[in-house]
């Protein structure tokens, strides 16, 4: 459900083709919502359908037809009622989490190298989150609005504070399973 406002998010700043918007996604919100191409395009007929947006046609010599997508007022005001709207609470799901919990018919070396990978990703992920305002710039500039980036920004800055926090818990737990085999300790 969130993809289509979503998509209504960015069509509401000006007209996109469908690959246009997964550069769009790719370069300001993937940190927390990733949508691949295929999704893209179904939700945008579903949104036409529904006569949120419009789709105009834009003939290429050398190309396919370009279709371009622009938002109706309609979408609009879905979108307004949508970004008005309370949403309930999303109960945590981590697949990593399941899998730490039923480590301990692991041995110590293949839980922390499990582990080690977790900590390497997460180290990779804010290395990339990092780069997101320079990669948004476009967009950014395209918008020009000061009160937009402040959200954008405060988005970003969830992303980097879950994922430091993350990488800060699967940190701790390799120094504690490390303490445990340097001090020949049981788990207790």
């Amino acid at each position: 459900m969130s993809l289509e406002y979503a998509i209504l998010g960015f069509l509401n700043y000006g007209a996109f083709s469908g690959y246009d918007l997964k550069k769009a996604f790719d370069a300001s919100i993937a940190h927390f919502w990733s949508a691949n191409q295929s999704h893209i395009y179904r939700t945008l007929a579903r949104l036409a359908e529904d006569e949120l947006v419009v789709v105009e046609v834009v003939e290429q010599d050398e190309h396919p037809d370009r279709k371009i997508y622009h938002i109706t007022e309609s979408g609009r005001d879905a979108l307004h009622t949508w970004l008005m709207t309370p949403l309930p609470f999303e109960p945590t799901r981590s697949p990593a989490l399941i899998q730490t919990f039923f480590s301990g018919m692991l041995s110590n070396q293949e839980i922390l190298s499990v582990l080690q990978y977790r900590a390497q990703t997460l180290r990779v992920l804010l290395q990339a989150f990092s780069q997101l305002p320079a990669q948004s710039q476009a967009y950014i500039q395209m918008i020009q609005s000061p009160r937009d980036v402040f959200f954008w920004t405060m988005t970003l800055e969830y992303g980097i504070m879950l994922a430091q926090s993350k990488l800060q818990w699967t940190e701790m737990v390799i120094e504690r399973i490390r303490h445990q085999e340097e001090h020949g300790e049981e788990f207790s």
